[in-house]
């Protein structure tokens, strides 16, 4: 006999009848804000359910209302494959980058003449609800747009989002995949930072943060305290009955099932219209209930949207457009200059706390000492501060009006802030350096790279452990990490046993696997990049050949020009650099490349690559076989996040301007490097210019979600 048929026929009434109005009451105050019973009355229903599933069991299904105060206490967080990919999409930040996303469609499908859905965009985290046959039967985060963590339990918690899905003419899809944002509302906001400094807690940076934390949590309880709300924008897979056959009638089909679309969503027959509402939309954001970072629009025929396609990141048929990046006034409280693996000399503002759309600054980004003086930044200003591409903090400049005259100019350190030894400044450089590799900043920052995702990525080994290892005296070089041992680590500040095993696994297993360019890239050589680490791999084999390798054996590399090749030889040079070396044979981390070529011999010139006949094919994409060079500052692009971008569309990386340089990338301050890229008629582009030529218009780099 099964469970389920021990419970009274009158019971397994009444529960149904229960779950039925606890519902509808539940999706009348919080999806259409139009409640028709009390507060009382509600938490009576509510209660007599509860009280019918404890004494029977078997009542509780998966869509019952009571799943809604959580309960469930996970181990970890799984992770799921989409079945279908969550793309980002590329953004556009004004509204000429507008037109050119609709001069690009009219290429594409020069025959077509779309309308478009639009919706204003919400802050939040990307969600993906799966139902099978009407159901809530799975949750998945955005992730890394391939797989997701699975938080079904705490998504279950969510008031307005439908444990089961309400009725329509023909029923629900078999299978539903619905897309959309974790969101909450201003008023939500406040209320709860106001009961968690009530607490002693500390509140809330912004309703973002909130929302992914809430979410994230093992504890579904935690979730079911936070006034968490789903917000759907579109769909993935769907199987079964669905006769949807443009977006609007896609979201409007998903309302009616019962979830929340994003409010003011609309659609907008032309693109002049879709120019309008985004005027309108970024004069009135601040009346929303939620916090908008832009709009999204999107073509509205779903045949159209896929004939478009998409790209590697994003859908050709969708843009963001954002608003105008946020700025506040604050005061410049000091400059402190932070020392990089490469010894480079960075300048950091220091600065009054300061609300820049809902996230608290006191440190900005200054560039390098040529910009401070371009931009006439004092010591004391008043200074404008903007999150570039609403992410990264930057100092635009002084509010010059607000000067008292009391303001001082800033001096950069001829002498390193850590070491004390004299710094220099090469001839068409615009960053000073410290040359002492014995410099204690120099060896934790080349210690933090070694385990980066740029370097061996080692995971878990994350800033504070590695500030840790080397003030402690554990580690004074990226070869000590492999001579750690339990007794070691067992000196750390929160780490037991069990993390000190997992330290130790992650470490001997990343030595194990490291191959000769990702250990290439780990070593921090200058100018360095994947590309150039995996082209010296091929070309030499091993580290013994490339330390042996003459400046002239090195410059007859494609990827590798003077500047490129001096770095190389300095660091094999460098006694520092030798001893290191030394360490990594005698702990067996030595990768040699199995399919190293011969170097190349003297008859090798540019397009002619007789030495590098068996060399792995240049990657495909828009800049492929062109050299490319960075200048200057880019506004919401870091260097290395520019040189990845251009890797991966297929140019190499130049280390200084020559004739066989292709474009030169200039920002802000770009130097002397653009006067002699001028002079050799070489192709010139702006940040802005070259994500253009990317096909990513408004591309900022952001920050992973913690």
């Amino acid at each position: 006999m099964s469970a389920g048929s021990s419970v009274p026929a009158e019971a397994r009434k009444r529960a149904a009848e229960l779950a039925r109005i606890v519902e509808q009451h539940g999706r009348l105050y919080h999806v259409l804000d139009a409640p028709q019973i009390s507060d009382a009355e509600y938490d009576a229903l509510f209660r007599e359910l509860q009280l019918l599933e404890e004494a029977y069991p078997a009542l509780r299904g998966p869509d019952s209302p009571t799943l809604r105060v959580g309960g469930a206490v996970l181990d970890s967080l799984g992770a799921r494959a989409h079945s279908r990919r969550m793309y980002s999409l590329d953004n556009a930040f004004s509204l000429e980058e507008w037109r050119d996303f609709v001069q690009r469609l009219g290429r594409l499908a020069p025959d077509a003449a779309p309308d478009f859905w639009a919706e204003p965009k919400m802050d939040g985290l990307a969600m993906e609800l799966i139902y099978e046959r009407g159901v809530l039967a799975a949750a998945l985060t955005r992730g890394d747009g391939d797989k997701g963590e699975v938080v079904t339990e705490n998504m279950r918690t969510v008031r307005n989002v439908p444990l089961r899905l309400a009725p329509r003419l023909g029923g629900p899809p078999d299978l539903l995949e619905v897309r959309g944002e974790v969101v909450i509302t201003r008023a939500d906001f406040a209320a709860l930072n106001s009961r968690r400094l009530a607490a002693g807690e500390k509140p809330f940076a912004n309703p973002r943060n909130a929302s992914a934390g809430s979410v994230r949590q093992l504890d579904s309880r935690v979730a079911a305290s936070r006034p968490l709300r789903f917000l759907a924008y579109g769909v993935g897979r769907v199987e079964g009955a669905a006769p949807w056959a443009t977006q609007g009638e896609t979201m409007l089909g998903v309302r009616d099932l019962g979830l929340q679309i994003a409010p003011g969503a609309c659609l907008l027959p032309t693109a002049d219209d879709v120019e309008a509402w985004f005027q309108e939309l970024a004069a009135r954001r601040e009346d929303y209930d939620f916090e908008l970072d832009g709009g999204v629009v999107k073509v509205n025929s779903l045949a159209l949207q896929e004939r478009l396609g998409h790209t590697a990141r994003a859908p050709r048929f969708a843009l963001a457009l954002k608003f105008e990046a946020l700025r506040a006034r604050t005061r410049l409280l000091d400059i402190t200059v932070q020392v990089g693996r490469t010894g480079a000399l960075t300048p950091v503002a220091l600065l009054e706390p300061v609300n820049v759309g809902g996230v608290t600054v006191s440190r900005a980004t200054l560039h390098n000492e040529d910009e401070i003086r371009a931009r006439d930044i004092r010591l004391g200003d008043t200074v404008f501060v903007r999150r570039a591409g609403d992410v990264i903090p930057e100092v635009l400049g002084p509010v010059e009006e607000a000067r008292t005259g009391e303001e001082r100019e800033f001096r950069f350190p001829e002498v390193c802030p850590e070491c004390g030894e004299p710094v220099s400044r090469r001839e068409g450089e615009a960053v000073r350096r410290c040359l002492n590799r014995l410099c204690p900043a120099v060896r934790r920052e080349s210690v933090r790279h070694f385990v980066s995702k740029a370097g061996l990525d080692i995971q878990g080994l994350g800033s504070k452990w590695i500030e840790q290892l080397v003030n402690r005296g554990l580690v004074a070089s990226p070869a000590d990490l492999f001579r750690l041992t339990g007794e070691d680590l067992a000196g750390l500040d929160r780490i037991g046993d069990k993390l000190a095993a997992n330290f130790l696994q992650a470490i001997a297993g990343a030595g194990r696997s490291a191959t000769l360019p990702r250990l290439l890239r780990a070593l921090g050589i200058r100018h360095v990049g994947a590309q150039t680490a995996a082209a010296l791999a091929r070309a030499f084999g091993s580290l013994d050949a490339l330390a042996a390798a003459p400046a002239e054996a090195l410059l007859r590399l494609p990827d590798v020009g003077p500047e490129v090749a001096g770095s190389v030889a300095d660091f094999f040079a460098g006694e520092g650099n030798r001893t290191l070396l030394r360490d990594l044979r005698a702990l067996g981390i030595w990768p040699v490349e199995k399919t190293a070529l011969t170097p190349p011999g003297p008859e090798t010139r540019r397009g002619k690559q007789l030495g590098l006949d068996m060399a792995a094919p240049a990657a495909a994409g828009p800049l492929a076989g062109l050299t490319i060079l960075f200048s200057g500052s880019l506004s919401g692009l870091t260097r290395s996040g520019a040189e990845r971008l251009a890797e991966e569309a297929g140019a190499r990386l130049a280390s200084g301007v020559s004739r066989r340089l292709d474009i030169l990338v200039a920002g802000d301050s770009p130097g002397s490097k653009l006067d002699k890229a001028r002079a050799l008629g070489t192709r010139i582009l702006s940040g802005e210019e070259f994500l253009e030529l990317l096909g990513r218009n408004g591309f900022r780099e952001e920050k992973e979600e913690g």
